[in-house]
């Protein structure tokens, strides 16, 4: 149960660190106007799939898929009040994208690594 805390713990810090990178000020990426997607996509299937290794059920994934759309989805709009970032339709899309990768991505397609460290901890100790 601790190990299912801290995944989720790191998995929360995740969204943190995805909500203070989506609205300080970054400097100009020369050659990235459309180079980002392939950021928003990587970022949250990682979300995603980090939260599938803790939440198997299919209504519980469900409700986090659209609670991290909603994140992305709210962070477009908060960047274009910003006056330092822009707002974007494609952003979401790829953020969209990137859950639905991580969706798949997640157990029981792929091992769960935390019951697997829940496993590998329980026969150590």
């Amino acid at each position: 149960m601790r190990l299912r805390s801290a995944w989720l713990g790191l998995g929360w810090l995740g969204v943190a660190g995805v909500v203070v990178l989506s609205l300080v000020p970054l400097p100009p990426m020369a050659g990235a106007e459309h180079g980002d997607k392939f950021g928003h996509a990587t970022t949250y299937a990682l979300l995603m799939w980090w939260f599938g290794q803790a939440w198997m059920r299919r209504d519980v994934r469900a409700r986090t898929a659209a609670g991290v759309l909603a994140l992305g989805v709210v962070l477009e709009f908060a960047q274009g009040w910003t006056g330092f970032r822009d707002f974007s339709l494609a952003d979401m899309v790829a953020d969209a994208l990137g859950i639905a990768l991580g969706w798949l991505l997640a157990p029981p397609r792929t091992p769960n690594l935390l019951q697997r460290a829940a496993t590998y901890l329980a026969r150590a100790g």
